[in-house]
């Protein structure tokens, strides 16, 4: 038996035939090679720099900054300036026109009623989870502090409540405020 296979491998090999394992091989080269090529012709075929260029995404950073003095480093503004600020003297700058109440409704509604409830009074479904409860906005305690520390709170966040300074604008904070102030006192029952 061992020597008829010797004898076929042999007149294989005769022939120039090579056994099918190495066939195998030799053509899963072959087949790599060119599709490695084909990819890389379409890639390279597909780029088109100089169109790149024309990109709107592209010329949007070409603006330059402006020149700052040597040695300085911007430390002051934003939000952080509350920090510093006495927020019992900081007064509401918008006036008591109903607009304003309106839009701090609105605004509430959208930042606020999660956690507050949308009677304000520290029900919300999200604010359920937290311990301590929020806070009733409606309470004695909370309508016997200033505008500006109701503003600060809203804008730096305490305990649970988080940080909305960069989330909502300027005017909507103030706005929320005005619409706070317009709740119903509840008293020593709220707190």
């Amino acid at each position: 038996m061992r020597e008829q296979m010797r004898a076929q491998k042999k007149s294989f090999f005769e022939k120039g035939q090579k056994p099918s394992s190495e066939r195998l091989l030799q053509k899963l080269l072959l087949g790599s090679t060119w599709a490695v090529l084909s990819i890389l012709c379409l890639m390279l075929w597909g780029c088109d720099y100089a169109r790149m260029k024309e990109q709107e995404s592209v010329r949007t950073y070409e603006s330059r900054l402006p020149d700052m003095p040597s040695g300085t480093v911007p430390v002051g503004g934003g939000l952080e300036g509350l920090r510093v600020l006495e927020l019992t003297k900081l007064e509401n700058p918008l006036g008591e026109e109903p607009r304003w109440m309106e839009q701090g409704r609105e605004a509430y509604g959208f930042y606020c009623s999660m956690c507050h409830g949308p009677k304000a009074d520290g029900r919300g479904t999200v604010g359920q989870s937290f311990h301590p409860l929020p806070s009733d906005l409606g309470s004695r305690q909370i309508q016997e502090l200033s505008d500006g520390e109701i503003f600060g709170i809203i804008t730096l966040g305490s305990k649970r409540s988080p940080p909305l300074g960069y989330t909502i604008k300027e005017e909507d904070r103030w706005a929320i405020v005005r619409f706070l102030r317009s709740l119903p006192g509840r008293g020593a029952q709220g707190e």
